[in-house]
């Protein structure tokens, strides 16, 4: 049976010698957040997600969600996993203090959800989507709608959900159909059906507010003319205590290739009771805010699958025996050597480990500058903090779950013919991983997003912050034993500008130039950003090497990790830029019929 460690030493790794989350502890959130206590977080957060959650997982693949007379059922034991997750407080880690959250940084809290979506993909979705509800209402809601609604969503004694997809349009929201009518008192009568609804109906809550996106009668044609409205599962009275059932019903359940364990509703809304949330036919501004949180999400859920695989294909290749060492035996008593001897069996798991370990540093770095767009007092660092925020958003929803799909087929390799066993989990981890490039902005969208809008964000403000980002760390690394990292991570910065100036020079005279090259820059964007954490880590190591403190041999190890990733993985770049720069004729030159 599949197994899950989390992975701590990593996390303190990261925040305490990477990125030294200490120094931020006189600004909000952090200063609730010292190491003592972020330590013991971590740690009972590993216990949750490996003795709670990661036993369900496959019992939520087998059975997954039952839907019997418009009530749905989760798999057993999800009701009393998460009714623990509440009891312990975790929806609340890094909710406002000011509707009864501990405010602590998200930097934190991405290390928290990579634990319990290793452990358990589909069970993580539900409070994961609950926090992006609270994110939109928190930021647009009314007093009301906020003081009513968001202490139980910070609780986890209510759940969230986001209704954009319908039958008709995904991608394409201007083409929804799901209508808003005006009562009169500022409520809403909201009809329409909404599909692929994560967690829209379950068992776990009393409650579940859904964010809907819908048009008010009149309103503008196409995505301008789009509102946002909250639409409880039950109407809520005065006193916060729960009244009648609103008209949201769950019409099916999707039947689906993976997170079995998660409820993916159709839900058909018939004259159901709203309030909008933010202005008028400024929905989709309102919704970008959940959206973007559950972009960094979805990053993140690539970067699990890939990790639990990565553990779970280690320990196969350490005990499975299979042919010779090219080089002669290693273990001349046994019949056979461990697969951990082959060179490409080696390959396939560093290629998943270097990543993991990048992805991991790369979405903390994210966080971190999430945390002070809003924490700083310093006007440069927020302008900073919200640019990269904006800018690798899309590269780490994207990049992540391109690569960490790859990663759980290359796990899964490993395993051969067992591997597509389904009792031993491998098949699993391939199957909930292929969701994360498809959901919340596929992927090609995510790669159009960045190249034609936020590259030009700001007059190119974020891209050429980034560059300075790296101009900076090497200029102030000019060391001999950094050069290794500083070279490669240099000549990965040098491509990744060629290519953005090639799309400056040759996009706007032909925009398929943008689209044919969005996917490649993307990643070319997700490798030189990796390459920048694994820079980073490398000094960090080193440092702690050079001082003689810490574990000697998982800095050593680092090091050896970090060489790894420059010299076998960042030569991808090259063949990336010369994607580019093909622009889009060999893609546009074929007619329909030639398909």
């Amino acid at each position: 049976m599949p197994s899950y460690k989390a992975p701590l030493e990593e996390y303190r790794f990261l925040l305490n010698d990477t990125f030294n989350l200490s120094q931020y502890s006189a600004l909000p959130g952090f200063r609730n957040a010292p190491l003592d206590v972020v330590d013991q977080i971590l740690e009972e957060a590993a216990r949750l997600s490996e003795e709670v959650l990661q036993p369900l997982n496959a019992v939520g693949d087998r059975g997954g969600c039952k839907l019997e007379n418009g009530v749905v059922t989760t798999p057993p034991g999800f009701k009393a996993a998460y009714k623990t997750l509440v009891e312990g407080g975790w929806p609340a880690l890094v909710a406002d203090p000011a509707y009864g959250g501990q405010g602590l940084p998200n930097a934190l809290g991405v290390l928290f959800n990579e634990m319990v979506s290793s452990a358990n993909m589909a069970f993580g979705m539900y409070p994961g989507l609950s926090h992006g509800a609270y994110s939109a209402l928190l930021h647009h809601g009314s007093e009301e709608l906020k003081d009513k609604y968001l202490p139980r969503l910070v609780t986890g004694e209510w759940t969230g959900t986001m209704n954009l997809t319908e039958p008709q349009c995904g991608t394409d929201l201007g083409l929804i159909r799901t209508k808003a009518v005006e009562v009169g008192d500022g409520s809403y009568k909201i009809t329409g059906t909404k599909i692929f609804i994560s967690a829209g109906e379950h068992d776990l809550a009393d409650n579940i507010l859904h964010l809907v996106l819908a048009r008010i009668e009149g309103d503008t044609p196409g995505i301008k003319g789009i509102s946002l409205f909250i639409v409880p599962k039950f109407l809520v009275k005065e006193d916060g205590t729960l009244g009648a059932r609103n008209g949201v019903s769950c019409g099916a359940l999707e039947h689906k290739m993976g997170i079995h364990g998660n409820a993916t509703a159709v839900l058909n809304y018939d004259d159901a009771i709203g309030w909008m949330v933010g202005e008028r036919e400024k929905g989709m501004r309102a919704m970008f805010t959940m959206m973007n949180e559950a972009r960094l999400g979805v990053g993140l859920q690539g970067l699990s699958q890939s990790e639990v695989a990565l553990q779970n294909a280690v320990a196969y290749a350490k005990d499975r025996l299979q042919g010779r060492s090219l080089t002669g035996a290693k273990d001349a008593d046994k019949p056979a050597d461990p697969l951990l001897v082959h060179p490409d069996i080696r390959r396939m798991l560093l290629n998943a480990k270097s990543f993991n370990e990048g992805a991991r540093a790369l979405l903390v770095w994210t966080a971190l500058h999430g945390d002070l767009s809003h924490a700083s007092d310093d006007a440069a660092i927020r302008e900073t903090g919200d640019d990269m925020m904006a800018l690798l958003t899309p590269v780490v929803k994207g990049y992540l779950t391109d690569r960490g799909f790859a990663n759980a087929v290359e796990a899964q390799q490993v395993w051969g013919g067992h591997g597509y066993i389904t009792e031993n989990g491998m098949a699993q981890f391939v199957r909930d991983a292929r969701i994360a490039m498809i959901y919340e902005g596929a992927n090609g969208v995510q790669a159009l997003d960045l190249v034609g809008r936020k590259l030009a964000a700001n007059g190119g403000r974020g891209v050429f912050a980034f560059f300075k980002l790296i101009d900076d760390f090497v200029s102030e690394n000019k060391n001999e034993k950094l050069a290794t990292y500083t070279d490669a991570l240099l000549a990965a910065r040098k491509d990744l500008e060629a290519a953005t100036m090639w799309f400056m020079e040759n996009a706007l005279a032909n925009p398929d130039n943008a689209g044919a090259g969005s996917s490649d820059y993307l990643h070319l964007f997700g490798v030189t950003s990796i390459a920048y954490m694994w820079a980073l880590m490398a000094r960090a190591a080193l440092t702690k090497l050079e001082a003689g403190e810490g574990n000697k041999a998982f800095y050593e190890t680092k090091l050896k990790t970090a060489r790894y990733y420059m010299d076998r993985v960042v030569p991808e770049t090259t063949t990336l830029l010369a994607r580019v720069r093909v622009g889009a004729e060999p893609l546009m030159a074929f007619t329909a019929d030639e398909f």
